[in-house]
């Protein structure tokens, strides 16, 4: 199923679908992303996006998320659609989940 827009979420309920099996997708571009990243999350930059490269996300929910929710917000229609199942944006990024004492890692 392709969703036409992004559902935003918090990071509490992003980290909830984590146990059902939901993937993070990190949009930022990789300096970003080795400065800083969520375990497991998928990188997979805006910038490699709109050159055209096929995504190839796993099937199930994907919980797609940036800096601060505002580039995920911005794209929301075009990474929707790149999703096989429900796609969420977990609000306020990457920010929010540190202020939630949730675990990062160098990239």
């Amino acid at each position: 199923m392709t969703n036409p827009l992004l559902t935003d979420i918090t990071v509490n309920d992003a980290h909830a679908l984590l146990d059902k099996q939901a993937v993070l997708v990190d949009v930022r571009e990789p300096n970003e992303t080795a400065a800083e990243a969520i375990p497991g999350s998928i990188k997979l930059p805006l910038s490699v996006l709109a050159r055209g490269e096929p995504a190839n996300l796993p099937d199930g929910p994907v919980v797609f998320l940036c800096a601060s929710g505002a580039r995920t917000t911005r794209n929301s229609a075009a990474l929707a659609s790149l999703a096989k199942g429900d796609a969420y944006c977990m609000t306020g990024g990457i920010m929010a989940w540190k202020r939630a004492g949730l675990p990062t890692e160098r990239g």
